[in-house]
Formats: structure tokens, sequence, C-alpha cells
């Protein structure tokens, strides 16, 4: 038996996502399933409610992902993606989005290699690492960020790899890195302070795709 149904995990997605996409569903059910599974048993995420799962995880990451820019990008880096997010419901929000889910802690990174082959997505990679230590020709059109411990300095990092924009969720209100400026500010739903923080680069026509 799935932890929540189907018909439970959309009903609690509709502030952050609706309709929601049958074959989504199906995949947010299995994720879901895991996570759950491998939460007894190593700490990836402090919210052990799967209800509460579904809305702060994969509602505010779903929602960060409908909010990503037109055009849609065709690259991005979820820098410290702990047990995926935002960058895997993006992933799978967005087939034809190539992933990147860079995380250090190595029992995470575990996880998410075994969701990503779980969850059978294709062009989502897992780095296993520190975001520093990509190839210095690594480069995103979109760096994504959620509960780091230090999103200011998280932003100087992301904007190393980001050819284009920056979206952050944060309950902050963090220094932008320098060559960066706001273009959105969008209140998460069923959050008191929390927003999808989308900056882009000062540099980069308005409109312009950079794959990265």
């Amino acid at each position: 038996m799935p932890v929540l149904s189907e018909a439970e995990i959309e009903a609690l997605l509709i502030p952050f996502l609706s309709p929601v996409p049958s074959p989504l569903l199906s995949q947010l059910s299995t994720y879901l399933d895991l996570l759950v599974r491998w939460n007894a048993r190593t700490n990836l995420t402090a919210v052990r409610s799967p209800e509460e799962i579904v809305r702060r995880h994969f509602g505010e990451s779903l929602f960060a992902g409908f909010h990503l820019g037109e055009p849609l990008p065709g690259t991005l880096l979820d820098l410290g993606s702990g047990a995926g997010f935002p960058g895997l419901p993006i992933a799978l929000l967005h087939p034809t989005l190539a992933v990147t889910l860079a995380e250090s802690q190595n029992k995470k990174a575990t996880f998410l290699r075994e969701a990503v082959r779980t969850l059978e997505v294709r062009d989502v990679e897992v780095w296993s690492g520190r975001v520093e230590a990509l190839p210095k020709d690594r480069i995103f059109h979109t760096v994504a960020l959620r509960a780091v411990d230090n999103m200011t300095a998280a932003l100087e990092v992301a904007a190393t790899r980001s050819a284009t924009q920056i979206l952050a969720l944060t309950t902050e209100t963090p220094r932008l890195p320098a060559d960066f400026e706001p273009v959105e500010r969008i209140p998460i739903p069923e959050s008191q302070f929390g927003v999808v923080l989308r900056a882009v680069r000062t540099d980069v026509p308005r409109g312009t795709s950079t794959s990265g």
C-alpha cells in the first residue's frame, strides 16, 4: 500500500500546482514511498509526516518549477539538493529539462541516485560533492537552492555556476551577488514568510535562453 493515495497527494498539492498531471502523480507517489522508507532508517529530512513532505517538499518545489520563467531553461543545477528538493520534483514536472542534483553528504547522494533510478527519470545527474568541485566549464542556465544554512554565501556560489538566473526558495531577504538583480518575489502558498526569489544576470538580455 502506498503511504498516501494519488488522490490524497493531488488534494495536498492544489495550492501549489493544479491540475497535477496523472503521470506526475504516479511518480510523486513512488518518490514519497521511497523517501519515507529511507527516512525511517537514515535522516534525510526532519519532516516526517507524509502530508507535510507533500506540502513542504513536493508542493514548494513544484511551485518553484512553475516559476522558472519563459522560455523554459535547458539546464538546472540544484545546489545542496538534500533529499532532492527542489531539483527532482522540477525534473519530474519538466521532463525536457536537464537537471544536476549536487549533494555533498554521501547518504543523501546515495538516496538521490536510488530515487533517480527508481523513478526512471532521464537527464538527471547526481553530483556527490561540493558545487565548487564541479569542472570549471560546468555552467547552468538556472541554479536553484532551498533551505541552505547561509543563503547569502550560497548565492555567491550559485552565481559562479549560473549563466542566466538564480531561483531561491527562502524566508530571508538575502544580499544578491553584485551581477544579479531580482525580477520576481513570489509568495509561496501556505507559507507565512517564504518566497520564490528569481534573480537574473544583469549582463544577460531579458528573454535570452542560455542552455548552459
